[in-house]
């Protein structure tokens, strides 16, 4: 099942895409809302970002190829950092490259959505807590990533989370193939059996650090491929059993 949020008429609603058609949930929760008898042609609605979370959780250095395109060495455990809630954008929403940085990466990455608070919980209780899963972009100014020897800058300005386009519900994590496009150019492919910290451990671990709460996500890494962006390309990220996540780089608007 994939789950919505879109706009239509001035209004964000929340629903069930079933082909070309949107049926409505009633209420704002997409995991837990009552399917209604309203549908609305997919074409006539404009998809937002599929979740609000409070705080995306995302983890560096997850692909054992990417680690080793990279010379580094496998973590022990799993490298986290956040992005904030602000950053986030929806499918075919603009990434603004900003005025203080010469260099914004792709980086292509599974997601997972979090349905219910999350704490303390066993990496075989984990798929209980997971909503579904979408596409994520964690857009990265690599060059100030470098200059500040931290991720908060480089990661969290606004427009560099893009997810989407929605929520599968139905998904095995452990081996979906995910891969990037720029300008239709293949630039990254990766697997996710290729993943050093699988999904269900690392909901169970960053639970042991902080509570999930719904609508939070996790971007879970990116596979080998790396490399920039320019103003006016258009990036797209398709994952297995998702679908396909596009945004266009803008310049920033000062």
């Amino acid at each position: 099942m994939k789950l919505v949020r879109f706009s239509s008429q001035g209004a964000v609603h929340c629903g069930v895409l079933e082909d070309t058609m949107v049926r409505l949930i009633h209420g704002d929760n997409l995991f837990s809302g009552e399917l209604t008898d309203s549908v609305i042609p997919l074409a006539e609605v404009t998809l937002c970002a599929p979740c609000t979370p409070s705080k995306i959780v995302a983890v560096g250095l997850n692909y054992r190829a990417h680690a080793e395109e990279l010379r580094m060495q496998l973590p022990d455990e799993p490298l986290l950092f956040l992005k904030p809630s602000t950053a986030v954008i929806g499918h075919r929403e603009p990434i603004s490259y900003p005025a203080m940085s010469r260099r914004i990466d792709y980086e292509g990455e599974l997601a997972v959505v979090i349905k219910k608070p999350c704490r303390h919980v066993a990496p075989a209780e984990a798929a209980t807590f997971i909503g579904g899963y979408t596409c994520c972009n964690d857009v990265t100014a690599r060059d100030l990533q470098k200059k500040d020897g931290q991720f908060t800058r480089s990661k969290g300005f606004d427009t560099f989370a893009p997810l989407g386009p929605w929520i599968e519900t139905e998904l095995d994590p452990n081996n979906v193939t995910i891969m990037t496009q720029v300008n239709g150019r293949q630039v990254q492919q990766g697997v996710t059996s290729d993943m050093i910290f699988p999904v269900f451990f690392l909901v169970s671990f960053i639970s042991r650090i902080m509570t999930l709460l719904p609508g939070d996500v996790i971007a879970t890494g990116t596979p080998p491929g790396i490399g920039p962006l320019q103003v006016g390309d258009q990036v797209d990220i398709t994952i297995q059993g998702i679908g396909t996540l596009s945004n266009t780089v803008v310049a920033e608007q000062l």
